[in-house]
């Protein structure tokens, strides 16, 4: 018989921790290779964890609603036999005692991920003064941007004969935002925070923190792409067995304008910025209670039945929970359809590290004027572009969003092709 851990994996490659969002053995249970233990929620997927051997689950280490960190233990197996080779053994049994090694030599380092260290490193935060939140006391990015958030920096001390006396604080001013005072009524429903709101939120506010916003919206008159897209809409379904939306169309002219456009398809990368080569479109899909980012990828290389058939099957997938972390991965450009909800202007929140996000509004019918002298009712939308102004200044995003909308406005039967 021999004990064996199964640990948080890395669900991506720039995640560092992982939240164990719902157990899907219990203690006792036999499993098999590859068996699904628990499903695990990043900031970037929900994915399940499979076991790595046959045998029974002696111990569940890991709360479901806990953060840990990648390589963090979270259950144990007992197995009958090994299902490693000799070597493998060997191999693992050196590893750990370097890690353990490393952990005597360096025991505060050992708790800091590399997350951790470039953001304490980037606020100067004295990480001795910071109590974590994660498995053991470990110190997570989360308890990092609470701390960031409420403006209160743990410097390092000096020496007690070298402080000098100070005003008191506002208790406002210092207290920790973890823990929030809400008055509770009778009839008030408190509702815990789940996995997928906590890495929503943190993704958010660490977007808002670190990039400055800009925002900017030009109006499209879409009247030829609307006709157009109605005069095909039955057939095409028939045809291909999926709905040939809007949202296609949009995503295509954004495609096609950011090729025209590459600064737009941008990173900042601390001392350099990043200009990608590929034109990966993430789309939001959004469920009940949580948001999701899949990613169209080579969208410029795609045709408008392509992106609209891609469109379909990732959103199927999030509403199925099938989403997987390859589908998630690599966006660097957020188009989302807030029109869908009938919304008619917006400010979006870029998806971080992205340098900016466009937000495609309801079509409208509205009085236009046309030719000078004349109005007309037309079918018109506003988009919205959030852009991160240390990536991006106000003449490229204008210049793009010109684009976008001569794409749009010249999309007809006659000149456009779905195929």
């Amino acid at each position: 018989m021999a004990i064996e851990q199964i640990k948080m994996p890395q669900l991506g490659e720039s995640v560092t921790e992982g939240t164990i969002s719902k157990w899907l053995v219990s203690v006792g249970d036999t499993v098999n290779k590859y068996d699904p233990l628990a499903e695990v929620m990043t900031d970037k997927v929900n994915a399940e964890v499979p076991s790595s051997f046959s045998g029974k689950i002696v111990e569940l280490i890991a709360s479901e609603g806990e953060t840990l960190e990648v390589g963090a233990v979270i259950c144990t197996i007992e197995i009958e036999g090994q299902d490693r080779t000799p070597q493998e053994t060997i191999t693992k049994n050196q590893t750990e005692e370097n890690v353990q090694e490393s952990e005597v030599s360096a025991p505060n380092k050992a708790r800091y991920s590399p997350a951790v260290l470039k953001l304490s490193a980037e606020h100067a935060i004295d990480l001795t003064q910071v109590s974590g939140s994660g498995a053991g006391g470990r110190i997570t990015r989360k308890d990092l941007l609470a701390i960031i958030e409420s403006g209160v920096v743990p410097t390092p001390q000096p020496k007690a004969e070298a402080i000098p006396t100070a005003p008191a604080r506002n208790p406002v001013e210092t207290a920790a935002p973890a823990q929030i005072d809400v008055p509770v009524s009778t009839g008030d429903i408190e509702i815990p925070v789940s996995g997928v709101r906590k890495a929503i939120a943190a993704n958010m506010l660490r977007s808002k923190h670190e990039a400055p916003h800009a925002w900017t919206m030009v109006e499209v008159d879409v009247t030829n792409l609307v006709a157009y897209r109605n005069s095909i809409k039955s057939e095409f379904k028939t045809k291909e067995g999926f709905n040939l939306t809007f949202f296609a169309f949009f995503v295509k002219a954004v495609a096609q304008s950011l090729k025209e456009f590459p600064q737009m398809n941008s990173m900042w990368a601390g001392d350099k910025i990043i200009q990608k080569k590929d034109i990966n479109i993430s789309i939001a899909v959004a469920t009940e209670d949580a948001l999701y980012v899949p990613v169209i990828k080579h969208a410029d290389e795609k045709t408008i039945k392509g992106i609209a058939r891609e469109i379909t099957e990732l959103a199927s997938k999030v509403r199925a929970g099938k989403l997987s972390s390859a589908d998630m991965q690599g966006g660097t450009f957020t188009v989302n359809n807030t029109g869908s909800f009938g919304s008619v202007q917006s400010m979006g929140i870029i998806n971080y590290p992205q340098a900016a996000i466009l937000q495609v509004e309801s079509i409208v019918k509205r009085p236009v004027v046309m030719d000078g002298n004349m109005i007309a009712v037309r079918d018109m939308v506003n988009l919205c572009l959030s852009l991160d102004h240390r990536v991006l200044d106000g003449l490229v995003c204008g210049r793009f969003l010109k684009r976008v909308k001569d794409i749009l406005e010249a999309t007809t039967k006659e000149n456009t092709s779905i195929y």
